[in-house]
């Protein structure tokens, strides 16, 4: 599995993330901070990358367009604050969360038009 995080998480979880030998890459060290989110589903599912993202209300509506449209997307993993916030304190965890699910899914393909919460 390969993953990208949206721009509201940390570069340091992608960074420590491939200290371990995980391929993993944040959407601000990619300069794709600035699409538009279909833009940057649509960019992950080239590059065959599991998007982590927060966004939950916009990603699920346009994974349920491209799945009306029989297009597909590369895998979605959602966060919420109210149970996982994007703080300094929340890095190791999301480290830790994210290692087990990258471990976990081994496959370039394990998370295709999948949807998870972390």
């Amino acid at each position: 599995m390969r993953l990208a995080l949206d721009h509201h998480y940390s570069q340091a979880i992608a960074s420590r993330l491939r200290d371990r030998g995980h391929d993993v890459v944040a959407a601000r060290e990619r300069a794709w901070h600035d699409l538009s989110d279909a833009a940057l589903l649509e960019r992950c599912a080239d590059e065959g990358r599991t998007l982590l993202t927060n966004n939950v209300v916009d990603f699920i509506v346009l994974a349920q367009h491209l799945a009306e449209e029989g297009a597909h997307h590369a895998g979605l993993v959602f966060t919420s604050d109210a149970s996982l916030p994007r703080t300094r304190s929340t890095i190791g965890t999301y480290i830790e969360l994210l290692a087990d699910l990258l471990a976990a899914n081994p496959g370039q393909t394990s998370f295709i038009d999948r949807t998870h919460w972390l």
